[in-house]
């Protein structure tokens, strides 16, 4: 294009692009109002959701908080943020300031009983699987923290699981740990808010802890019943510890495999289990020889 021509139509061409911009920066303009609105609303959103947690889980414990940023640590999951302030601290905390008090009340309640019996009531009252049961009687789930969707998955397939053991399952079914990890954050945060009061602390978790396992409601473990019945119906028994191999124990009863279980987590729990599947095995052999009997 000549030079002349070139000058003749500049200002059109100026003129059009100036009225483009004016017109899409007014538009980009909008629209980063609009974003900056949204996220403003998005924040308050969020701010209210957390208030609004805040106060139902205080009701839910009955104890409010002089520093309610402890409480919102204490549901936060490690996955939640790779910045966020998890409960790890808290729980810490919460897991020896339970057993102490948990040890205090017993002491005091059962003066005759020996630490041989004294450790497994106490153990059956701070347990994992307790404490999980303890998460979900009181909705602590609802308000838990994470990033992590197979979390949410585990706790629901636990919560399907309780109705077939009401009390306890030593460890037949499998407890999410990080249900009993806010139980144990939340006392933590309690104790710390209090500044240290263990008075205080013992109020909310002898609420929470609700029913507290007794002596007398103390479940029997499988590996004692399975000893139990064999004994009485004068049957061998004999427990091979394979844990440290594959996480496993077998049972035999009078030579025969009748029981197998399996946790990589804790001894205790794997044991359990095959004790638990030899004594219902060993339950239906002697209905049906009880059935043969009967029958001749």
């Amino acid at each position: 294009m000549g030079s002349w021509l070139r000058s003749f139509f500049t200002p059109a061409v100026n003129w059009v692009f100036v009225q483009n911009i004016q017109k899409y920066g007014a538009v980009l303009n909008s629209f980063l109002l609009g974003i900056l609105a949204n996220e403003e609303a998005t924040k308050k959103s969020l701010q209210d959701d957390k208030l609004q947690n805040i106060e139902e889980v205080q009701k839910i414990i009955g104890y409010h908080f002089n520093d309610q940023n402890l409480l919102w640590q204490a549901f936060t999951h490690p996955s939640y943020d790779r910045d966020c302030i998890s409960y790890e601290r808290l729980e810490y905390v919460g897991d020896s300031v339970l057993n102490l008090m948990i040890t205090k009340q017993q002491f005091s309640k059962y003066p005759n009983l020996p630490p041989g019996l004294l450790s497994p009531l106490r153990a059956a009252n701070v347990d994992t699987e307790k404490l999980a049961r303890v998460a979900v009687k009181h909705s602590f789930h609802k308000y838990l923290r994470h990033g992590r969707p197979i979390l949410t998955r585990r706790i629901q397939s636990f919560i399907n699981a309780l109705p077939e053991y009401p009390l306890h399952s030593h460890g037949l079914i499998n407890a999410p740990k990080v249900l009993a990890d806010v139980v144990e954050s939340t006392l933590g945060a309690v104790f710390i808010d209090s500044n240290s009061s263990i008075d205080i602390t013992w109020e909310v978790a002898k609420t929470l802890l609700e029913p507290i396992i007794t002596p007398e409601i103390l479940q029997t473990n499988p590996v004692k019943k399975l000893h139990e019945t064999c004994q009485k119906h004068k049957l061998k028994v004999r427990v091979v510890d394979m844990w440290s191999h594959d996480g496993s124990f077998e049972v035999f009863i009078d030579n025969q495999l009748r029981g197998k279980g399996v946790c990589h987590v804790k001894k205790e729990i794997a044991l359990n289990r095959a004790a638990n599947k030899a004594y219902n095995e060993v339950i239906r052999m002697l209905s049906v020889d009880n059935m043969k009997i009967a029958n001749t």
